[in-house]
């Protein structure tokens, strides 16, 4: 793994819970990350995939520049600074 890239597995998480866990990880995060790559799958994972297009995407977060797809469906990638 990167060391500017923070994983973050959402599975099991209801869209309240992984609010708070991005929300936390977010204060968190040492300045020399980049990516928080967000695993909230894809089958079950779509309610949470809006919910993190709604509350971070479009500036809506002062440390979330843009927020991209992952490799696959399953993961979405808030991006905190380009390279």
């Amino acid at each position: 793994m990167n060391a500017g890239i923070l994983e973050i597995d959402l599975h099991g998480m209801n869209c309240k819970q992984v609010k708070i866990k991005i929300d936390s990880v977010l204060r968190r995060a040492a300045k020399g990350t980049y990516t928080i790559r967000l695993i909230h799958g894809f089958h079950g994972g779509t309610r949470i995939k809006e919910m993190i297009d709604e509350e971070y995407g479009f500036g809506r977060h002062e440390k979330v520049i843009r927020i991209r797809p992952g490799e696959n469906p399953g993961v979405t990638e808030l991006i905190l600074r380009e390279l």
